[in-house]
């Protein structure tokens, strides 16, 4: 290689920053971070969930009640690596620093970080609180004021929310005009930095990563379903009907009463009838009309409390030049090494990481 000088720990130190840029989802969420504690895929760890408190109302009778402050812990499986690998060959046109940055640290901190916004905004599987409507792209105001009203509903803290949404209803967002007529909306920084900046509290972001949810079969065509048997604070409900046949898969959504609910394991119709795990739980009478909600884009709304982003260094493995380097919470994995099975030498960069959904309470799946 002809850059012998150029180390895998200056890789690892200038891709790392630029990986962190690049990111999304996971600098608006709250982080779980360890770091110099070495991990493997597969490891589960515990994650501190951000306490919660209740404010209630003083009693000059009664005085103060103190709450305890009791700092939970949701168990996470670190099932991710994102990793990008390529052939020393394909590098030794990389003559200087400058070649190396373009070649290889530029676009391998953009594809790890595509990768790792696109697990990340999976989690909208685990929203069952939901706005807007399948298929109608988000185009006004009046999208984002039932976007807080959902949170406001739920009793979302009001400081700290945010919103990510496609390109499709960002674009749509940009043409409206209190966003982007300084007169109306008091300022041009929106229209000149290219953002939708904040709206109605909510500060929002626009990224390619923002997922596309396919609803099952039995969500895409069926009608006149019902609650086949009460249920009582269930997390299963059965549904029928007169024509239930296909199945539903998880993150689709149903809506039985006045509440939505999210399908938590995908299942299948059978003689007639679908038994569906739900979040919430839910207490229903027999004969419940259901509404299945179609395919749709998954925007999201959230608190950052609602979604944890969980990190760990990977160990160093033996007998190959390596680096694993930590900023701000994201650690990076460099290895140069040699693979005896195609007799080739192989560049290596690879991020451990896994995310968790902690309160689905924090948050609303706004659909388009």
């Amino acid at each position: 290689m002809a850059n012998n000088f150029i180390s895998v720990k200056q890789i690892a130190r200038e891709t790392l920053p630029r990986l962190i840029d690049n990111l999304v989802f996971p600098n608006l969420i709250y982080r779980d971070e360890a770091e110099g504690t070495a991990a493997k895929k597969g490891d589960v760890v515990s994650v501190r969930r951000p306490v919660k408190l209740t404010a209630t109302k003083f009693s000059e009778t009664e005085g103060v009640s103190a709450q305890d402050i009791t700092e939970e812990c949701a168990t996470v499986k670190l099932d991710n690596i994102a990793t990008v690998d390529t052939e020393i060959s394909a590098l030794e046109g990389a003559l200087d620093f400058d070649s190396m940055t373009r070649l290889f640290i530029e676009p391998a901190a953009a594809a790890l970080a595509e990768k790792i916004n696109s697990d990340g905004l999976s989690l909208y599987k685990d929203i069952p609180y939901v706005a807007g409507e399948p298929g109608k792209i988000p185009d006004s105001l009046s999208d984002f004021a039932q976007g807080a009203f959902m949170l406001d509903t739920n009793r979302v803290p009001t400081s700290g929310r945010r919103a990510v949404w496609n390109p499709a209803a960002t674009a749509r967002f940009k043409q409206i005009p209190a966003l982007v007529n300084a007169e109306k909306c008091g300022s041009t920084m929106a229209l000149r930095s290219g953002s939708i900046g904040e709206v109605f509290g909510i500060q929002n972001y626009m990224t390619q990563a923002v997922r596309n949810h396919t609803a099952g079969s039995l969500a895409a065509g069926s009608g006149g379903l019902k609650v086949g048997e009460a249920v009582t604070n269930s997390d299963t409900v059965k549904i029928t009907g007169t024509s239930v046949a296909g199945n539903l898969i998880k993150g689709d959504v149903l809506k039985i009463g006045v509440k939505t609910y999210a399908v938590t394991e995908d299942c299948e119709a059978s003689g007639g009838s679908i038994v569906v795990k739900i979040s919430p739980a839910i207490t229903a009478s027999k004969d419940e009309s259901v509404t299945l909600y179609g395919s749709h884009a998954a925007n999201l709304i959230f608190h950052p409390s609602a979604f944890a982003f969980v990190t760990r260094p990977l160990s160093t493995p033996a007998g190959v030049e390596s680096y694993v380097t930590t900023y701000n919470g994201v650690s990076l994995r460099v290895v140069r090494g040699y693979d005896m099975k195609f007799k080739k030498e192989m560049m290596s960069m690879d991020v451990l990481y896994s995310f968790a959904t902690l309160y689905p309470e924090l948050a609303c799946r706004y659909m388009g």
